[in-house]
């Protein structure tokens, strides 16, 4: 039998609302597949969930279910009947069923390693595991643009290619650009174009990629990342570690909310997010020198904290904390220098509990021309490469702040995922670019 075009279909998790002896159509894929005795079994599976269908062996349906293989994609209709040993109690006794089309040989398997399944990422988006996750990232995508509209801040654009780096020469991209001379890179961050954009708008963001050629293979480091960046004028670092706190407990708050189904299926021990309310604990750089080195790490004042450290120290906490207070060498020379303590930033990072670290970095922006030139210079850059930057101090220049989130590290660490790979569709890293 077949279904006419005429049918309408429902979503799967709709049919667990109908009642018992109501008729429902749904399409989607086969999940699942097995016959027992004079009957199949055929898990079902769409954007909303899956289900469980049976279908009795009568000769008209037969031709259908010799093309059946998982991952194929059909239509049916048919009774639903309650079975409490069907997956949500409830299944589907089909009356009609059209394969639309055929799979065979599918080639994941309940035993593929993490890195097959990389390589067939294409088809591994088809998971529950994958699926759950892509919809609590699109929560947390949609959660920022909220939080930041009802702040009053405008979603501004700003472009991919630059001329100078932001985060440091060592990771851009270098482009042969329509065969200029000049050298072109790949945006490491869009935070300079929004410092020019403040002086129309005051308060703006942006949701962009992002590319780092790091060398870095930790389980937290992509080449191209997709960053929520912000950047706020008359503003200080005090003022913009609040909007920070904000942002992270409402995505926080809006995941839990929408996405508690996904998380559990996840395994996702909620605690630690349910903690997550404002303000975050404020340890500054001094203080997590020494907790490191009570917890027998090495680690000497006046060097970066990596991954391993921002590790051990997010352990001892329940919630996420402001890291502060950096020394000047470890951080971006665009950061103010505090007027009471020169040798140290105006810069915090805000790390996630748990051992997942920095999903922050923000802080003061320096807004004499002078002394941003002086640390140009400090940092071995040349003033000319920033001269449109520097302009913006030239004229009507004011206090402002910022910051970066990393949203696919915001999604690993709500989604409790052990790698960041998982967290976004198509990762990019320093050994993968396929598919």
């Amino acid at each position: 039998m077949v279904l006419i075009e005429s049918e309408k279909y429902i979503p799967i998790k709709e049919v667990f609302r109908l009642e018992e002896g109501s008729k429902a159509s749904i399409r989607g894929w086969v999940y699942r597949y097995r016959e027992f005795g004079d009957k199949a079994f055929i898990i079902v599976r769409d954007s909303s969930g899956i289900i469980q269908t049976v279908v009795e062996k009568k000769s008209d349906i037969i031709p259908e279910l010799e093309k059946i293989g998982i991952e194929a994609s059909l239509t049916l209709s048919g009774i639903v009947r309650e079975d409490k040993r069907a997956p949500g109690g409830k299944e589907i006794r089909v009356e009609a069923l059209k394969v639309v089309g055929p799979s065979h040989k599918f080639p994941i398997t309940k035993d593929a390693s993490p890195e097959f399944l990389l390589d067939v990422r294409h088809l591994w988006l088809r998971s529950r595991r994958m699926n759950a996750i892509l919809k609590i990232r699109d929560t947390v995508f949609k959660a920022v643009h909220e939080y930041f509209r009802s702040q009053g801040y405008y979603e501004v654009h700003c472009p991919m290619f630059i001329t100078a780096a932001v985060e440091g020469g060592a990771t851009l991209f270098e482009l042969d650009y329509v065969g200029k001379k000049r050298k072109v890179y790949l945006t490491q961050s869009s935070q300079f174009y929004l410092e020019a954009l403040i002086f129309s708008l005051e308060k703006v963001y942006t949701i962009a990629p992002s590319f780092r050629a790091e060398k870095s293979r930790t389980r937290r480091h992509l080449t191209e990342f997709w960053h929520a960046e912000a950047e706020a004028a008359w503003t200080d670092m005090n003022d913009i570690i609040k909007v920070e706190e904000g942002l992270v407990t409402y995505v926080v708050k809006k995941a839990l909310e929408e996405r508690l189904e996904e998380l559990e299926f996840l395994k996702r021990n909620i605690e630690m997010l349910e903690n997550v309310k404002p303000p975050f604990y404020r340890i500054s750089y001094d203080e997590a020198i020494e907790i490191l080195k009570r917890k027998g790490v090495n680690v000497k004042w006046g060097e970066d904290l990596g991954a391993d450290e921002e590790r051990v120290l997010t352990m001892q906490f329940d919630k996420p904390i402001v890291l502060y207070g950096f020394p000047e060498e470890v951080k971006a020379f665009y950061h103010k220098n505090d007027p009471q303590r020169p040798e140290v930033t105006l810069a915090e990072d805000v790390l996630a509990p748990e051992g997942y670290g920095e999903i922050i970095g923000g802080g003061e922006r320096i807004s004499d021309e002078q002394e941003l030139v002086n640390k140009i210079l400090r940092f071995g850059l040349r003033p000319e490469d920033y001269e449109w930057y520097l302009d913006l101090r030239r004229y009507g220049s004011v206090p402002h702040s910022g910051f970066g989130l990393g949203m696919d590290r915001l999604v690993m660490w709500i989604a409790g995922l052990p790698h960041i790979v998982e967290a976004i569709p198509f990762p990019r890293t320093v050994r993968r670019v396929y598919p």
